[in-house]
């Protein structure tokens, strides 16, 4: 008999918009499992920098992709990612990794690799995944499809929050908002799966908006029998 597979919850938008706060509130209060699809690339870029992976080749990070085994794991509401048994922690967050997983996400066998295994995790259950290209490529047919945007500057600001929340802050505002205007410019004109607002999808702009109000705006336009 078949497993049955789990609802899902796609959240595409730019960096700083939201996506990760939002979308572990609303996994939490659903009991819904939240999935980083960005750790994925993350971790690709991890392996390929630690096997000497010239990530400018896209051949080489392709087939270096073909032997990057990842396996997931439901832990804590939420999918845990491990690489030969052991979990990537903060090796994934790296000013390095920040450096090059970019032109990582941009080589078609990894975006097909990480695609396929995000697909596989309906099996675990019902998803709130986020991501760039969640509604599009991944899940363009789940019923709950939301874009999460905002002014370059709101993002900005958080953004450059989160890193003197970490302890990370070593960038103006100003660096901060030209590294995220860059960051949309190279995800939105990829060749393969680029970041965009797909059809159908409800587009929420929190450059105004609280965190709690995006939250409620998510959880009001789910499908009835979801809540």
């Amino acid at each position: 008999m078949a497993r049955q597979q789990g609802k899902v919850i796609a959240i595409d938008g730019p960096s700083g918009a939201g996506k990760s706060s939002v979308s572990h509130i609303v996994a939490g209060r659903l009991g819904y499992l939240h999935v980083d699809s960005g750790a994925l690339y993350r971790i690709m870029t991890w392996q390929c920098l630690a096997r000497g992976v010239d990530t400018s080749d896209p051949a080489a990070v392709a087939a270096a992709a073909q032997t990057i085994e990842i396996e997931c794991r439901p832990e804590d509401g939420r999918v845990a990612y491990y690489v030969d048994g052991e979990a990537p922690g903060k090796r994934i967050r790296t000013p390095e990794i920040n450096a090059h997983a970019s032109q990582v996400a941009t080589v078609k066998e990894v975006r097909d690799k990480i695609t396929a295994l995000l697909r596989s995790l309906t099996a675990l259950g019902n998803l709130v995944v986020e991501g760039r290209d969640i509604t599009t490529a991944v899940f363009p047919e789940t019923p709950a499809r939301f874009y999460l945007t905002a002014s370059a500057e709101a993002r900005a600001a958080r953004r450059q929050k989160e890193e003197v929340d970490k302890g990370i802050a070593n960038q103006s505002a100003e660096a901060v908002k030209a590294s995220l205007l860059a960051r949309d410019k190279m995800d939105s004109t990829r060749q393969y799966a680029p970041l965009k607002k797909a059809d159908g999808v409800l587009e929420i702009d929190s450059s105004e908006l609280t965190l709690e109000q995006v939250v409620e705006a998510v959880m009001a336009s789910l499908p009835a029998h979801w809540r």
